[in-house]
């Protein structure tokens, strides 16, 4: 059985999530999607620091996501007094990190999750959000870069990759829960 295999659940689970749906409608409320990009900056912030310093990113040309979400961010977030919330699963994602820091197999499970996602599936989400998308695009050959990660992955990651999947349905269930009239966009 492949890590795929082991995963293919908590991935579907994932994207069933009405936020998902939402946001694949291509009629995500900017500021709802802003959100969004605030905690996965917080994310890959810490997963490409420490992943980077153990040497996980080292033959991954292109892998890294925080500046690019950054831009994203900053180019849809229009209340430049106040930072978005950040959610209870990214704070347990952020803590969890601190505790898988020396792990590089559990880094290359997260890397293999988020990263990938964006290589694939986000590759059909960035033509339906708001914004330019800058986390979907990437410099180098993604073909290889996919490989390149496929090549570093190995079945005893399945847990780690479990544990992403989780959380970010969980940060998918959680801005759905928050003041939601708030971010829907007008119906035509």
């Amino acid at each position: 059985m492949s890590l795929k295999d082991l995963t293919w659940e908590h991935h579907k689970d994932a994207e069933r999530q009405e936020f998902v749906k939402v946001m694949m409608s291509g009629k995500i409320n900017p500021e709802l999607y802003a959100t969004y990009l605030w905690n996965q900056h917080k994310k890959y912030d810490l997963l490409e620091a420490i992943a980077g310093a153990n040497g996980v990113l080292d033959d991954l040309p292109g892998i890294r996501r925080k500046q690019e979400i950054e831009k994203d961010f900053f180019e849809l977030w229009t209340d430049k007094d106040k930072e978005p919330t950040i959610l209870p699963s990214t704070e347990k994602y952020i803590d969890h990190m601190r505790g898988i820091m020396a792990d590089p197999d559990a880094l290359m499970a997260h890397i293999y999750t988020l990263h990938m996602g964006d290589l694939s599936g986000g590759q059909m989400i960035k033509k339906r959000i708001p914004g330019t998308g800058h986390m979907y695009n990437f410099s180098t050959d993604t073909t290889e870069l996919k490989e390149a990660i496929r090549s570093k992955i190995n079945d005893e990651m399945a847990d780690e990759a479990r544990f992403c999947f989780e959380t970010a349905t969980n940060l998918f269930k959680e801005l759905m829960e928050l003041d939601i009239e708030r971010y829907m966009e007008p119906a035509n």
